[in-house]
């Protein structure tokens, strides 16, 4: 406690100097409390304003996944290379270390597996766990358009949203694309949107070749793409440039890039993309230059 007496009094006012009031330019998150701001400027890097997620929660439907095997030998190296790690919470316990001081999306949604039929899903992580492992992010699978689960992803989509909100931390609503839709901008900008509407914070969807400006420009937050399938590394930087020239925010890539020749230098690469404006094709060079042999 200060003294009564002996104090310095205060004369340093600034008078006349106006109190500079930042705004926090991410799409869509002015008027966002201070602590959701604070989680989002975790994911979204302040100087690009755009993400490169690393994605490595594919075991919760899954099982062991090429390249997951063993998390804590291959995706050791590339943790330090992402914005952001999306995983599930029993990865995060055991296998991710908190020295590390990453932001993390954590998986909260959960239920059926490739062994049965996906989508039908639960909120599987309460939010006091969440808040509990420092979450950045609260990622939750929405299946619009699925005619069985359609209804359920969105109520765990809208409740996670409802405790995000009382406790600040943001939900990334994760488009789940079936077999039986088709992954054009029509569809796309509707799940988007619906998404958005319901009040998640960012959006995890796919890219299309034609038309995904459209897309991006009718969601009214943050749009960041799935990787997908394994694909050529030259190809995959193709596609993350393309959806950062029309528009999106970021990549929340996994397989693209722990299924890679060299994983530690295609995230490099992407980050090279993504946060540098680079070409595709300078950034393969990069790539090949930072290949291990």
């Amino acid at each position: 406690m200060a003294e009564e007496t002996g104090n310095k009094s205060a004369a340093d006012f600034g008078i006349g100097v106006p109190q500079k009031n930042e705004l926090y330019e991410l799409k869509g998150a002015n008027n966002y409390d201070w602590g959701m701001k604070d989680r989002l400027s975790r994911v979204f890097n302040p100087k690009s304003g755009k993400t490169v997620m690393l994605a490595f929660d594919h075991g919760y439907i899954m099982g062991p996944t090429s390249g997951l095997e063993r998390i804590d030998l291959t995706l050791r190296p590339l943790l330090e290379h992402a914005d952001c790690l999306m995983c599930t919470r029993g990865v995060l316990r055991s296998l991710v270390p908190p020295t590390l001081n990453k932001p993390i999306s954590l998986r909260t949604s959960a239920g059926s597996t490739v062994l049965t039929e996906l989508n039908e899903e639960c909120l599987g992580v309460e939010i006091e766990d969440a808040i509990r492992l420092n979450a950045s992010m609260m990622a939750v699978m929405c299946a619009v358009g699925n005619k069985r689960f359609e209804g359920l992803t969105v109520r765990n989509l809208c409740k996670s949203i409802e405790m995000g909100n009382r406790y600040g931390i943001p939900t990334l609503g994760v488009n789940a694309v079936g077999k039986e839709l088709t992954r054009d901008a029509r569809y796309l900008a509707l799940a988007a949107r619906v998404v958005a509407e319901n009040g998640a914070q960012v959006v995890k969807t796919y890219f299309c070749s034609e038309g995904f400006e459209q897309v991006t420009a009718s969601c009214p937050v943050p749009i960041v793409i799935a990787g997908g399938k394994k694909v050529p590394e030259l190809d995959a930087l193709k596609v993350a440039r393309a959806a950062i020239d029309q528009g999106a925010k970021g990549v929340d890539m996994g397989r693209n890039i722990f299924q890679a020749d060299d994983p530690v230098a295609m995230i490099q690469a992407v980050r090279h993309v993504v946060h540098d404006n680079a070409k595709p094709e300078d950034a393969f060079q990069m790539y090949n230059d930072l290949k291990t042999s």
